[in-house]
Parts: C-alpha cells; sequence; structure tokens
C-alpha cells in the first residue's frame, strides 16, 4: 500500500494505547486514515497520563490525526460512544479494529464465574459491542472494513486460558458469520491472529524471538485488511514476524460404524478437509451418507 492508501477513511481501533493496537493505530494513521484511538482510562489517570491520550500525541506528531476514547470496552454503550465520536470528530466511519483483550493467569477449577466473564466480556462483548454499533453506519454507506484480534488459543484452546480462548473462539465464528452477512453490503469483515511480543508475552519468549515477532510486524497485513483493495472476506490471518498464513477449521470425512473403537481409530488417522462454511459442511456429510448408501440418491 502507498503512504496515503488509507487517506480518508476513518478507524475506531480498541486497545490502542499499547502493543499491537498502537502500532495498527499508528500505521492506519499513517498511511492516511483518522484513528478514534481506544484505550481503558485506570483510576486517577489524567488525560495526558493515559496510554491513548500518549497513542494520540505520537500519531499527531508524525502529522496524523486521531483522538482519544477512554471507555472500557466490555462498558454498556462503549461501542456506540465510540462510533458517535468517530461521526462528530471525522464525519463517518469505514474501518473497525476490535482489537482489546484481557490476558488471564489462573486455571478454570481457580476462578469463580466473574472472574471468568470479566475476561470473556473484554474480549468477546467488547468487540461485539463495537460492531454491533458500527454495523448499520457501514451497511448504509455500503463500504466497511471489520477486523477482530483473535488468537491461536481460541483455535486450539490452552492450558489456563479457558476464558480468553473461549472469548477468541467467540469472536471467530462472529467473524465468520459476519462475513456472510455483511458481503452485499460490501463490508468485509476477517481477523488477524497475531503473534508479538507485548506486556502478555514478553515474559514468555527468547529474546531472539521476541525481537523477530514485534507487534509492528503484524501491521502491514491489518493495514490491507483495512484497505480498499482487501479481497479477503471471513478468513484467519496468522501474522508474524513478516509472515503469513490462513487458519481454518477442519473436519475429517465421516467413518460409518457400530464399534466405537475402531470408527474412532479410523477418524484419527483421517486428514483433515477445511470448509468455507457449515452449510458447505453440512453438503459433504450428506454426500457421505448417499454414497455410503444411507440416503438414497
Amino acid at each position: 500500500m502507498t503512504a496515503n492508501g488509507l487517506a480518508g477513511r476513518v478507524a475506531v481501533v480498541t486497545g490502542a494505547g499499547k502493543g499491537i493496537g498502537r502500532a495498527c493505530a499508528m500505521t492506519l494513521a499513517a498511511q492516511g486514515a483518522a484513528v478514534v484511538v481506544n484505550n481503558r482510562r485506570h483510576p486517577g489517570q489524567s488525560d495526558a497520563e493515559t496510554s491513548a491520550q500518549q497513542a494520540v500525541e505520537a500519531i499527531r506528531a508524525a502529522g496524523g490525526r486521531a483522538v482519544a476514547n477512554f471507555d472500557a470496552v466490555e462498558s454498556d454503550g462503549a461501542g456506540q460512544r465510540m462510533v458517535e465520536q468517530a461521526l462528530a470528530a471525522f464525519g463517518r466511519l469505514d474501518i473497525v479494529l476490535a482489537n482489546a483483550a484481557m490476558s488471564q493467569a489462573s486455571t478454570f477449577q481457580k476462578q469463580t464465574l466473574n472472574e471468568f466473564m470479566a475476561i470473556f466480556n473484554v474480549g468477546f462483548r467488547g468487540t461485539l459491542d463495537l460492531v454491533h454499533a458500527a454495523w448499520p453506519h457501514l451497511r448504509k454507506q455500503k463500504y466497511g472494513r471489520v477486523i477482530v484480534t483473535t488468537s491461536s488459543a481460541g483455535r486450539y484452546g490452552n492450558h489456563g486460558l479457558g476464558a480468553y480462548s473461549a472469548s477468541k473462539g467467540a469472536i471467530e465464528m462472529l467473524m465468520r458469520s459476519l462475513a456472510a452477512e455483511g458481503l452485499s453490503s460490501n463490508i468485509r469483515v476477517n481477523a488477524i491472529s497475531p503473534y508479538a511480543t507485548t506486556q502478555m508475552t514478553e515474559s514468555y519468549l527468547e529474546p531472539d524471538v521476541a525481537a523477530c515477532i514485534t507487534p509492528e510486524a503484524v501491521t502491514p497485513m491489518v493495514a490491507w485488511l483495512a484497505s480498499d483493495g482487501c479481497r479477503a472476506n471471513g478468513e484467519v490471518i496468522v501474522a508474524a514476524g513478516g509472515r503469513y498464513r490462513r487458519a481454518h477449521s477442519v473436519e475429517t470425512p465421516s467413518v460409518a460404524g457400530d464399534d466405537m473403537d475402531r470408527v474412532f481409530d479410523a477418524l484419527s488417522r483421517q486428514p483433515g478437509q477445511a470448509h468455507p462454511d457449515s452449510n458447505h459442511a453440512f453438503a459433504t456429510l450428506v454426500e457421505e451418507l448417499r454414497a455410503g448408501g444411507q440416503i438414497s440418491r
């Protein structure tokens, strides 16, 4: 993309005070977009002390346009307030990057339900609330680029990350459904699944790995997903260190039989097949039933 590839566009980026969110907000602004930079205000902070305002000042110092938003993304009406702020400050809204998340440091049996939901709501409800508020505006103008931040934990799970993984898994499936709904209105909806050195991950990384997978290495793909020229829709793109790959959910071909031990052994040896949507997955199963004679042709 050119330096002004997003000129005239307006973006809202959540969790944009630090790490990946800040790097993405800086890149979108450098490409010409005006940005609403969201990060929650912590108790006792002045505007100048907030990470959101500091990111805004960095964008402005580089010649970009930005305003700060201090809402906790999971709070009632936060998404609507961010949308209204974008419209008031810049007159439109084109790009949504729902990036905010909360880390987890306890296993399931040690969490109360309230603790679980606090983590889940920052990730999932914070995404849902913003996208739901932006959706009518994007549909009305017949244009939009929605990018949600997910994680390999949301596809594969991870020990001690039940709430975080659940939120990311929910985000991925919401993304795929909205991609189908939004396409007729020229709204492209995709997910970025980054590996990057941040406050959440730095202590777990070897120094050479940490130096390679910077937040800035994720941003070229985010800028493309936010652009007019983006052709992707309903995709999960894994990004790290300047390399990218597509991620899919897969299903094996079905296996007939009544002996469940043998069925499972056979399934375990089957290669997986990616399906673009649930309708395709069901259609392949029907064909397998027909091929096996359970359904007449």
